[in-house]
């Protein structure tokens, strides 16, 4: 049934696709439909970051921004959700065209630009959820911000969403945003995980309850970079890191068409970089801050692989374009037959 779905979304340009696939999922949702879409994964619960997981493959920030389709998507058996990256005031994004399918690769370009409708929005739209799993939600910084001024946006976004949050993933990596990434690195980096560090502590006692944080990195710094991040976010302590996001690459899509469009590389293409980057994290951090793997899964093996190499949890996006609900499934059944450590 999805193979047919696809083929007919992917005669629609990309970004219409995509918003028309979340009115489909949202729709299904409300109406209760999206559980026969697929067969539910079985049950593989976990915990991490203190919170329970009915199972370890998640949806990634990116695919639903503004929490427009929280219960469809919970109903196709994921482990958890992740909505975002929300900023606090709404902003349009980067012109059209900004995502381009390469099939061939099993690949996209995306520079979206933290296109979304404002923190209040998705609050208004995780409060009329139904949905009682694990929720995260990715926050980021409005692009007309200066860099210098990105904490601020930051603590806004974590203020207004941290008593309606699981778990609140940070992100400093989308390669969409001018100097955003520059975050990751040295005393800025320091600077903002001393402060967000400070505000969880504050919003603890306020609200009764400790959220987690969550950190989005790169796939595209060096080991000793990775290495640095690392130490920086065991020091500050933060509660995971998620590797990885998109990357700037462009090995495995030379010649394509779009391959050449700017914007992040998702997809098979990043699988390789972001399975790096989770083996160098979970060779640094030995187990004292949990991995979230994100990139290029298409595959339940490829799920299997991320944990194999050092991942609590999984998270998936473009191979769930491509692949769709069966992925999950697949994904969680190759999980499942790891050898247990």
């Amino acid at each position: 049934m999805y193979n047919l779905a696809r083929q007919l979304l992917f005669k629609l340009s990309p970004e219409t696709s995509h918003d028309l696939s979340l009115d489909l999922i949202g729709a299904g949702g409300r109406l209760g439909l999206n559980g026969l879409l697929c067969k539910a994964p079985a049950q593989l619960p976990v915990n991490v970051m203190g919170l329970d997981f009915p199972n370890p493959v998640g949806l990634a920030a990116g695919l639903d921004k503004n929490g427009a389709a929280i219960d469809g998507f919970s109903q196709l058996g994921f482990g958890f959700i992740e909505i975002g990256t929300v900023t606090p005031r709404p902003q349009p994004g980067n012109p059209k065209p900004r995502i381009f399918r390469l099939p061939e690769a099993e690949a996209i370009i995306n520079r979206m630009g933290f296109n979304n409708l404002g923190v209040d929005n998705l609050l208004a739209r995780v409060k009329a959820s139904s949905y009682k799993g694990v929720l995260g939600i990715n926050i980021g910084k409005n692009f007309d911000t200066p860099v210098e001024r990105a904490v601020d946006d930051y603590l806004i976004c974590l203020d207004k969403v941290y008593a309606h949050a699981s778990y609140v993933t940070v992100n400093v990596s989308s390669p969409n945003t001018p100097g955003l990434r520059s975050l990751q690195f040295g005393d800025s980096l320091k600077q903002l995980l001393e402060a967000l560090r400070q505000r969880q502590e504050d919003l603890a006692q306020q609200h009764g309850k400790r959220v987690p944080l969550a950190i989005k990195i790169a796939p595209d710094m060096s080991d000793e970079e990775t290495v640095e991040v690392a130490r920086a976010l065991v020091e500050s302590g933060m509660d995971a890191v998620i590797a990885t996001n998109t990357t700037l690459s462009r090995v495995g899509v030379e010649g394509l068409e779009h391959g050449d469009e700017a914007g992040g590389l998702s997809g098979a293409p990043v699988r390789d970089k972001s399975t790096h980057t989770v083996k160098v994290l979970a060779a640094e951090l030995a187990g004292r801050l949990p991995i979230i793997a994100a990139g290029g899964i298409t595959e339940g093996r490829y799920a299997a692989e991320k944990m194999a190499a050092g991942a609590s949890l999984v998270q998936l996006y473009s191979g769930f374009i491509y692949k769709g609900p069966a992925l999950i499934r697949e994904s969680v059944d190759a999980i499942a037959a790891l050898p247990r450590s």
